[in-house]
């Protein structure tokens, strides 16, 4: 388990807090555990979280999102039973709080603690979507040993998080689309999209500070303060 030390350490680096810190420790070595089991090689990996942990995205997360391409929810129940086991060894409490079929898979919440804090994670795993595909990553970050995981391919990764900016309209989501337009990770059908997003976003009313500052770097802070104007004009560069 990680020390008391090298957790303020990694706050003081990436400029957030300990709570993040300790939440995305959790999020490593579910990954770890959880993609050693070979029935997981069609359980693809995606959302905020991924492009944080994968691509780099400054922004913290508090879930875990996943399309399976086949299987059941007694299979992947017993993987997260499984993989919770392994993360005991650890030294970590851990448990699930909430387990449940979803209307469209699987979801379940767990809670760790560390350092007498209490972590709450949740995972969630869609089985709605059947033509999706998925490739291989390796992740390398500060907390754990390098590990393999299944990813959602990147091109449908990004198509799932424009769907959310037309669907949903949660801040988060916005700030994942600005992550993804200073990455140049868009498509030119994704491009395509973003007359209908600046539309949406010039009428939507989100208070980006609130939703958005726990989990942002400091050096983040002054983007968000006028995040719609920001992002508005990030996006003026591709319509």
């Amino acid at each position: 388990m990680l020390t008391t030390s090298t957790i303020q350490q990694l706050a003081n680096k990436y400029q957030s807090t300990e709570l993040n810190i300790k939440r995305e420790y959790l999020q490593h070595l579910f990954l770890s555990y959880f993609y050693t089991q070979p029935q997981t090689e069609n359980i693809l990996f995606k959302g905020g979280t991924a492009l944080r942990i994968i691509y780099g995205s400054p922004r913290f997360s508090e879930d875990l999102d996943f399309s399976a391409k086949y299987g059941s929810v007694k299979m992947i129940e017993d993987c997260v039973v499984n993989t919770l086991k392994e993360i005991e060894r650890e030294g970590l409490s851990i448990e699930i709080s909430e387990s449940k079929r979803t209307t469209g898979g699987y979801l379940a919440i767990i809670q760790s603690r560390i350092y007498e804090q209490v972590i709450n994670l949740q995972t969630e795993i869609s089985f709605r979507k059947k033509n999706i595909s998925g490739q291989f990553a390796t992740i390398v970050s500060d907390f754990i040993p390098s590990y393999s995981i299944m990813q959602l391919k990147k091109f449908q990764l990004v198509e799932e998080k424009i769907h959310a900016c037309l669907e949903r309209r949660k801040g988060r989501d916005f700030y994942d689309l600005y992550f993804l337009l200073r990455a140049n990770m868009l498509s030119v059908e994704n491009k395509g999209q973003l007359v209908k997003i600046q539309d949406i976003i010039k009428s939507v009313s989100v208070d980006f500070t609130k939703e958005l500052k726990q989990f942002l770097p400091k050096s983040y802070w002054n983007v968000i303060k006028d995040f719609k104007g920001v992002l508005l004009q990030e996006i003026e560069r591709y319509v």
